[in-house]
């Protein structure tokens, strides 16, 4: 039997979970996000809006390993996805990996149109 925790976070349709999710990441409850987030991801795997907002919530709740993995899928998938690379990049840095960081920072500079 599903507890009501895990109802909640899972209930309504992608739509109202998407929008639950972005409440709760637009109120700094980036685990509370990232609850309604997994799941979503698990049934719409190909959107990349909910995967990057996962990411980015897990980024923000420091489980960076869960952030890297997530936006990994993202820049396998599009290559050119700026800001996940950029995401990809700080998460990195933020890992003491500043060395990988750096190819992913400087593709994501360029992508902004900032060659310097």
């Amino acid at each position: 039997m599903e507890t009501t925790t895990n109802t909640y976070y899972d209930h309504g349709t992608a739509a109202e979970r998407w929008e639950r999710a972005r409440l709760f990441f637009d109120a700094k409850d980036y685990a509370g996000a990232a609850r309604v987030l997994g799941g979503l991801v698990e049934e719409v795997p190909e959107q990349t809006g909910p995967r990057l907002l996962l990411a980015r919530a897990y980024y923000h709740s420091a489980q960076l390993q869960r952030a890297e993995a997530e936006l990994r899928v993202l820049v396998e998938r599009d290559p050119v996805e700026q800001y996940a690379r950029l995401l990809l990049g700080r998460t990195l840095q933020r890992q003491g990996r500043h060395e990988e960081a750096a190819p992913h920072m400087k593709l994501a500079s360029a992508l902004a149109g900032d060659f310097e």
